[in-house]
């Protein structure tokens, strides 16, 4: 399997709203690794590696599980995956 890694930005009203813990909730229905953390500038970043198919199908499970309408912007980035997970955390 080519595993990728998926590296997402998302600004808007996404600290404070139980984001973090919603996108962990998430992961659990895909097949990734990764983690996503609140960043000082307010926005929330998260790191995710799988199969590019799972990556695309997780961050559409994010949007759908209400998050949407907290997000105002994703910046997205692909790479090689680092295989540096075990599992799925939110990170401090």
């Amino acid at each position: 399997m080519n595993r990728k890694r998926m590296q997402i930005f998302y600004s808007g009203h996404v600290q404070g709203v139980g984001f973090r813990y919603t996108v962990k909730t998430v992961a659990t229905g895909y097949e990734v690794t990764g983690c996503v953390r609140n960043l000082s500038d307010g926005r929330v970043e998260l790191l995710a590696e799988g199969a590019r198919e799972e990556l695309e199908s997780f961050r559409q499970g994010i949007r759908e599980s209400g998050l949407d309408q907290h997000i105002h912007q994703e910046d997205v980035n692909w790479g090689e995956a680092a295989n540096q997970f075990r599992g799925f955390e939110i990170a401090k």
